[in-house]
């Protein structure tokens, strides 16, 4: 997984380049669970999910990234979360309708527990 960083800038300098109202961003702030403490914010910018420089985990094992939905327990996988601070970008799978899905969640997948989300507020 070294195109992280890259991918990261790409869809940052991206974000910038186009103008605000052409864009599709929904941003939320992390709260932390089970005992853990998760801060900053989470974006979905087009097709990326986007952990913003402010981003912190307080450590876990085998730490995710996954997209989830408020009222459901279903979780969209997107991958290993690449460090436990400071921004990142992971790629939603092709054919995801994205606006079904409202929250950004770290989640443990060896103990199947949430360590921390953040509620994306509906595009309108």
């Amino acid at each position: 997984m070294t195109y992280r960083l890259p991918l990261a800038a790409l869809a940052t300098t991206l974000a910038l380049a186009l103008p605000a109202a052409a864009q599709d961003v929904r941003e939320g702030s992390f709260v932390g669970d089970s005992d853990h403490e998760t801060t900053g914010t989470a974006s979905v910018v087009y097709d990326m999910v986007m952990l913003g420089a402010d981003f912190s985990l307080d450590g876990a094992p085998d730490p995710r990234v996954a997209l989830g939905k408020q009222d459901s327990d279903e979780r969209l996988l997107l991958g290993e979360l690449a460090k436990l601070e400071g921004a990142q970008a992971y790629s939603i799978p092709e054919g995801t309708t994205i606006e079904e899905w409202d929250r950004v969640w770290i989640w443990c997948e060896q103990f199947s527990v949430p360590l921390g989300h953040a509620d994306l507020p509906t595009a309108e």
